[in-house]
């Protein structure tokens, strides 16, 4: 058996990820590839180390139930860690100003020249930024998270809210 150095963070990550399709529902072929992407990238990489629950890895189901986002986190043997519900009223303003910078973002790549577009990216990776570190806002105190595996949890967040 392989042990880690202590203070070592190497088995404190996600190793699947999984939708509560009852709460989210389908959407179009380019919506639930785009949530594939951000499933994909999250598991790739990921600090992820929830209060008390010893070592990972972990596994993450995530949900919407009511105005709560759910995160389910279980260790991979599947035996519950701990259910976390996050209001998601903090992220509703941030979420649809970061919709509406796709969108100008998506339509600038038609037709406008370099620098609007790399002004209107700067803009959408800011609001981004920003609902990264609401997110660690919310699980402090719950779920230990870096930076990046913030940002990857927001894209996911967002891509659930994103109906199409």
């Amino acid at each position: 058996m392989k042990t880690s150095p202590p203070g070592d963070d190497t088995e404190n990550r996600i190793v699947a990820v999984t939708l509560d399709e009852e709460s989210i529902g389908r959407s179009g072929p380019d919506i639930e590839h785009e949530r594939a992407i951000a499933i994909y990238d999250l598991v790739e990489k990921n600090l992820f180390a929830p209060g008390g629950a010893g070592k990972g890895p972990f596994t993450l189901h995530i949900g919407i139930t009511g105005n709560r986002l759910m995160f389910d986190i279980r260790h991979e043997d599947a035996s519950q860690v701990v259910v976390h519900l996050l209001s998601l009223t903090p992220f509703r303003r941030i979420v649809k100003d970061y919709f509406m910078i796709c969108d100008s973002y998506y339509q600038a790549i038609r037709t406008a020249t370099p620098d609007k577009i790399e002004a209107i990216d700067m803009g959408r990776r800011g609001i981004h930024d920003e609902g990264s570190r609401t997110l660690m806002e919310r699980l402090d105190g719950k779920v230990r998270v870096d930076f990046e595996t913030a940002r990857r949890l927001f894209t996911l967040i967002s891509v659930l809210h994103w109906k199409g």
